[in-house]
Order: C-alpha cells, then structure tokens, then sequence
C-alpha cells in the first residue's frame, strides 16, 4: 500500500455544467480511475457552470497523467488547471521578518529609532544583559544548517535545505512564539562552520543546528557549546531523542514494562541513533546495545557507554529496537521476536513496517510519522530562552521528555505537534529544570 506522505498531492480545478448528478458523475469518475478526492471548493460560477477545485491524491506521476487523459472522456466537463498546493505553499517563503509596532507617526518613530534608540544603546552598554529584555535577542534562534543531511535527501546543499529551515522557523513562531531566523553556511569545513556561527552568535538567544551530517555534527556542537555562552544543540540527535524517550516510556508504562531493565538495541548509529543512546543511558537504561556499519560510529556508542553488537544480536536478544538507518525494508518480517518493542523511525519508508512488525508479534511498533522531532525542539528552546540558560544540559532534555509523556492522552504513544499545551509544558519543564 502507498503511504500518504509518497502520494502526490494535486488541485484539479474543473469546470462543471451546473445541473444535477454532473458533479457525482465527475466523483465517480475520478474514483474509478483511482484517484484519491479531498476537499472540493466552488471557485467560480457562470450562467450555466460551476469551477470547482477538487484535491486529489494519485500514487505517481504515471497515475497523474492516467487521471488527466481519463477525464477527458466525460462530456460538460474540462480540466481548466493542475495546481501543486505545495509549491503554492512555499511561493514567496514561508517566514517574513515583521515589526512587533506600528509606525504610523513621527511620535513613534522617535520612540523605536532616533532620537530615542539612543537611550536602549546606552543602557545596553553599560550592562549587556539588558540585550535580552531590550531587544529580540533573547526570544531570537539561528537555524543553522550546511545542507549535507536534509531530511533523507543526504548532501542537497544550504539552499536547497532552505525550505526545512523556513518550516522549523513556522514552528518555532507558531507553537512558542520564537524568532527563528534560517542561517545558510556554504561549506563542509568543521573549522568554518564553527567560526561562521561564531561571529554571528551576538545576534541569537540559542543555537540550532540542523540536518548536518555525523560525525562533523558532534565536532561542530561539541566546540561551539564549549566556545559560545549560548545552549547549542543538534536537533537531529538531541530532539528526536527526547521523542523517542517519551514514546518509550508511555509504551513501557502501558505495556507493564520496566524501561530501565529493558535491553534497548539501536540500528543506525548517526546522529539520531548516537542521541538516543546517549539519552536513553542518562535516563537509566542499563543495557544499550547498537549497530553500525561504520567502526567510529560503534566506537562513539562504546565511549557514551554502550555497547556494539550486530544486527542480528540486536533483533534476537533486545526487548526494544529503535532504528535510524534510512534503509526501507532492513528488518524482515522474520527478524521480528515476539514481544519487541520496535520503532523503526526512518522516514518516508520505514526499516519495518509498523503493520508488519505487529503481525509478527511485536509488542509494540510503530514509524516516523509518529515519531517526530518537532514535538520537543520548540519547547525545547523556549525553556532555554526563558531560563536565559548557557547550554542545554541531560536534566533539560530528560525533563522535557517527562512533559512530553505525561501530555500524552487515549491511546496515544505522543501528542499532537500542533497542541499549544504540550509546547508551553515543555518549555516550563525544561526552564525549571535548567534552575536547577
């Protein structure tokens, strides 16, 4: 079966004789040629004619064109367009920079600028701190990012990695209220990245770094938290494993199970595999066992405290198995013990399908649609930004997985991304515990 998010999603707008059954005509059409119908809009109306746009899923390109030569048969009706709503979406960008005042006098002018600025750059002067409640460094965060792993597009550049900063920015501004501000940086040099972020940090409350590929990732984070007086932290490894903490803790609360005595294996040890490891063993996961095909990567696991073993150990022995490969298909059906948790996070097409892995006997299972990081980073940053805390310390992100599972309602392993509730706990949670 086609997941949803592999579908391409189209508006077909379509004029349609105004009389009755034409439309259900229309419906039924598009049913048996297979195409998936949404929503449908009236956009337009003449004396004797309807437009509507109708939204409609198809499997591929192949399947698009089928639709379109397939409704050319049906009489009073004609395909006045094909419109991409994500490309619409995205025209123009996602973010704009916007004045939190009007300015619709001389009075406010001299206000927010001259003459009276001048005051707040004094002020400022003599005690930097006042930048935080003065100016919108304290509630600002740079995305950061140098295009070399962009979801699992891998090296596709800054540029083209622009949109997923934009859509973290949306995020950022939508569910906390930050500033996020998409930072660009053209190189793969560990040295120039960190230099880069480095003369631009003054302008930022926190750092976040994103979709950089391991290992330079955990050199780049490791050096500028150690040089910045600002919380730096890697989405990729550190937000996706508060996630997977959370999720992990509800399904072994449910489940009767003591998630500390558990023995959790993890495939894939990249950045989002070296995270959750180094989280869940802060947690108190006693046995934390991981596989990769690169020797530094198994090492790195060694040092937090692991242990490697091989794939075949991991699928045999673990009650709970995380996966971060992007391989589709890596576990096979058979590999599965009765019992194991799995969580198979690579996204679009998961190591295992969740569907799969339960029908032979899993526990538990289920993918990266369910997964997401964008659950804790927001409230992540914000509580850091609140607490005007200088990094991001294990008792934040523990406590931040806390805040996540207790939020969690019904039959639920997380909740919603988009509830305002959940965020504003977290980042509560994470500021309390960065007091601390």
């Amino acid at each position: 079966m086609i997941k949803a998010e592999q579908r391409l999603l189209r508006v077909f707008r379509i004029r349609v004789l105004d009389k009755p059954g034409y439309l259900g005509r229309l419906a039924t059409k598009l049913g048996e040629l297979g195409a998936n119908i949404g929503e449908i809009h009236i956009v337009a109306q003449g004396p004797d004619f309807l437009i509507r746009e109708i939204s409609l899923q198809f499997t591929n390109q192949e399947h698009l064109a089928a639709v379109i030569a397939g409704l050319s048969s049906l009489e009073d009706v004609s395909l006045e367009s094909v419109l991409d709503p994500v490309e619409q979406a995205h025209e123009g960008g996602k973010i704009a920079v916007k004045s939190r005042f009007p300015l619709d006098s001389i009075a406010q002018m001299r206000k927010i600028y001259t003459p009276g600025v001048a005051q707040i750059c004094k002020l400022i002067q003599r005690e930097p701190a006042y930048s935080r409640s003065y100016t919108c460094i304290g509630n600002s965060v740079a995305v950061v990012t140098n295009g070399t792993a962009i979801l699992g597009l891998g090296n596709i550049g800054p540029v083209a990695g622009m949109p997923v900063m934009e859509g973290k920015s949306v995020l950022y501004e939508q569910l906390v209220g930050v500033s996020g501000v998409p930072i660009l940086i053209d190189s793969t040099d560990i040295d120039t990245v960190v230099e880069t972020v480095k003369a631009i940090a003054p302008t930022f409350g926190a750092i976040h770094l994103e979709d950089i590929a391991a290992p330079e990732c955990f050199e780049i984070e490791r050096r500028l938290q150690n040089e910045l007086n600002v919380p730096v932290l890697h989405d990729d490894q550190h937000a996706t494993a508060v996630v997977v903490l959370s999720a992990l803790m509800t399904i072994a609360m449910r489940n009767g199970l003591e998630l500390p005595l558990c023995s959790v294996g993890i495939i894939g040890l990249g950045a989002a595999g070296s995270g959750i490891a180094q989280l869940l063993l802060s947690y108190g996961v006693q046995h934390v066992f991981g596989t990769d095909l690169r020797a530094d990567a198994a090492s790195r696991l060694e040092t937090l405290g692991g242990k490697a073993v091989s794939l075949k150990e991991i699928m045999s022995d673990c009650d709970v198995v995380v996966t971060t490969t992007g391989v589709p298909g890596l576990i096979k059906p058979e590999m599965v013990k009765k019992g194991q948790v799995i969580l198979a996070l690579s996204n679009p097409d998961p190591e295992i399908l969740p569907e799969v892995a339960m029908a032979q006997g899993a526990l538990f299972a289920a993918d990266g649609r369910t997964i997401n990081n964008a659950l804790s980073f927001p409230g992540l940053f914000k509580g850091a930004l609140k607490a005007h805390s200088e990094r991001f310390t294990d008792a934040m992100k523990l406590a931040a997985a806390h805040a996540i599972c207790r939020q969690t309602k019904l039959d639920n392993i997380v909740p919603s991304i988009l509830d305002r509730e959940v965020h504003q706990r977290v980042a509560d949670a994470v500021a309390d515990a960065a007091y601390i």
